[in-house]
């Protein structure tokens, strides 16, 4: 074998290696690390029962069809009417929006609404939170309800000087009511409870989630609070926390195509946060290397397995490693295309939503790389 061709199956063989090994670290080595330390070395905090002013303001562009009953619903919260005020920023909704929203704030003083020109849903946030002088802001989404004692749970973390933002428990239901949570949407919010107690999350939930005022930053309108407030936290020297008695209801994507596209579209933010929102500029050794393995790399997995799937294909015949990793993907895929066409086949439909999400990570990059990321967004409407 000459030397070139040596260097050759070297270098493969390297992104074999290293492809494989970053994968089993973001699913599998991280996790059981964040676990680790969470029992070895919780950093607790201090909790209390009070209810603050707060403001809690949900950012609406042609929302009629759940506005009202979202209104009603942040009406019944168990919360003091005089310390809660509930403001509806109309991002230029050319619908009834402004007009349900209007109705509510005639009859109801704590319910006020503000009308934006077009300018997306963090700007919207941005200048709403400078029309109110609350000690602490919570935010959620139109389409998304409340169990009564969320915002007291959202609250009680805030008792802690230290933290700056707390994240409540997204929890994913049909119509009906019925539980809609998959094994990996129970898998992230256990992770997220791991990295919580070692310190701070690194992504919530634009469901349900608040900040104190003397925290909150206007970032660049195109990135989200979700992975953004996290590491502004961070590296301001405070915690964002996860509370999961917090609890908000949303309806999931009607199917895998609709949940497809929601996953690409929120790719390609975390993929402009990630190249271009100084994610990695500080908040601790601990907290850059969550950053590194709990999104950069998760958001990078599936140019991995493309990596890994090439790598595998050219080097199967050299050894029997490689043969079965090879083995295993296809055998994956074949998991998830069986889920795909109806069939029942046990830990397909998880395969099938694995292969989903890396396959968006991918799509999401192209897109961004191409198109860039405007700051206006678009409801999903099989959430509604």
């Amino acid at each position: 074998m000459s030397r070139t061709t040596l260097a050759s199956v070297w270098a493969v063989e390297v992104v074999f290696w290293s492809s494989l090994g970053l994968l089993a670290w973001t699913h599998l080595g991280y996790p059981i690390f964040a676990w680790v330390l969470a029992r070895v070395h919780p950093k607790r905090i201090v909790v209390a029962d009070s209810t603050p002013q707060i403001a809690l303001i949900i950012a609406a562009h042609n929302e009629e069809d759940v506005l009202e009953r979202r209104i009603a619903n942040l009406l019944e919260l168990d919360y003091p009417e005089h310390a809660l005020q509930i403001v509806i920023a109309s991002d230029a909704s050319t619908d009834a929006t402004d007009a349900i929203a209007a109705r509510f704030a005639a009859t109801h003083e704590r319910v006020q609404l503000l009308v934006f020109p077009r300018g997306g849903k963090v700007a919207a946030q941005d200048r709403a939170v400078r029309a109110t002088d609350s000690e602490l802001i919570a935010f959620s989404d139109a389409n998304a309800t409340w169990a009564p004692d969320a915002l007291r749970w959202l609250v009680r973390p805030f008792a802690d000087e230290r933290v700056g933002y707390v994240c409540g428990r997204l929890r994913l239901e049909r119509a009906d009511g019925s539980n809609r949570e998959g094994a990996y949407w129970r898998y992230e919010l256990w992770l997220r409870a791991q990295e919580s107690a070692m310190g701070s999350v690194t992504g919530g939930n634009g469901s349900v989630y608040a900040v104190r005022r003397s925290d909150y930053a206007e970032i660049d309108t195109r990135f989200g609070h979700d992975l953004s407030f996290p590491y502004v936290m961070a590296q301001g020297g405070r915690r964002a926390v996860y509370e999961p008695r917090a609890l908000a209801f949303e309806k999931p994507s009607r199917d895998l195509e609709d949940e497809f596209k929601r996953k690409v579209r929120m790719f390609e933010h975390c993929w402009l946060m990630v190249l271009r929102g100084g994610m990695f500029r500080g908040g601790g050794t601990i907290f850059i290397t969550q950053l590194i393995s709990h999104r950069l790399l998760r958001y990078a997995s599936g140019v991995l397995h493309l990596a890994l799937l090439a790598s595998s294909v050219a080097l199967a015949s050299s050894g029997i490693v490689f043969a079965l990793v090879l083995a295993l993907q296809l055998g994956g895929l074949l998991l998830a295309g069986a889920a795909r066409v109806g069939l029942r086949v046990p830990g397909s439909g998880l395969a099938l939503y694995y292969v989903l999400i890396t396959s968006a990570t991918v799509v999401a990059l192209v897109r961004y790389l191409r198109f860039g990321v405007p700051a206006v967004w678009e409801k999903a409407e099989g959430t509604r």
